[in-house]
């Protein structure tokens, strides 16, 4: 028997230059990426709630909402990679957009090969976490474009934030997960912004909670953060 073909992972591109967006498409469908676009920061959060995308191509300047309150938004519900476009360059624009939750961040003007290739690298790093399927780890599945959990086979009902801290957790195979990396990436900040680590504590027990009882463990290392228990 053929195996079935891998899925593509999909891109959205937000933002409000619809004859930019036309022009990406294009370059990304030739390299065989299905791609959904929306041209205000609205409309990308709708569209991304409807899609899942694998990695949301965001530009930072837009009318009404911008980009930056669209990551923060985002991250509200998912770990999915993030690549601001601007033609903001300093390095303070360039810092906040890591601390919000961004993945990569391309100044404008720039070479959409490069920017191709960027792409291709953040998805092939992120890849247990975009191909979709179930993925396992200490006895978990995780179906990323469903959104939904299983230990040890039997559904468990997560928060959004619980499911991305445990989807935080399975991305790292193993390895130790830092608070800070945690609060980062769930609520779009750091501690260096009024987060302290409590917030992050606090949702790990409810996650163990949930967890616990069907086998999953999450590991606390002292000084370090957590990790989740291989199986």
């Amino acid at each position: 028997m053929t195996a079935p073909a891998q899925r593509r992972p999909r891109l959205l591109i937000v933002d409000d230059n619809r004859d930019f967006i036309k022009m990406l498409r294009c370059r990304f469908a030739e390299e065989g990426f299905p791609v959904s676009s929306a041209s205000t920061g609205e409309e990308g959060l709708a569209l991304a709630a409807k899609v899942h995308p694998d990695l949301v191509i965001l530009d930072v300047m837009m009318p009404g909402m911008d980009g930056l309150e669209v990551c923060q938004l985002l991250r509200q519900r998912s770990a999915v990679p993030i690549v601001f476009l601007t033609a903001r360059a300093s390095e303070v624009d360039r810092v906040l957009g890591f601390k919000l939750g961004g993945d990569d961040y391309v100044t404008k003007p720039f070479s959409v090969n490069e920017l191709v290739a960027r792409v291709k690298a953040i998805l092939k790093r992120k890849a247990p976490a975009a191909e979709g399927k179930p993925g396992r780890r200490g006895g978990v599945e995780i179906d990323h474009d469903r959104r939904e959990v299983r230990v040890q086979g039997k559904a468990v009902k997560l928060t959004p934030k619980e499911f991305l801290l445990l989807e935080t957790l399975k991305e790292a195979e193993g390895k130790i997960v830092s608070r800070q990396s945690l609060m980062k990436r769930i609520w779009g900040y750091d501690r260096s912004l009024g987060l302290d680590n409590r917030r992050v504590d606090h949702l790990v027990c409810r996650l163990r909670r949930n967890l616990l009882s069907e086998g999953a463990r999450i590991l606390t290392v002292s000084g370090a953060g957590y990790r989740l228990k291989r199986a």
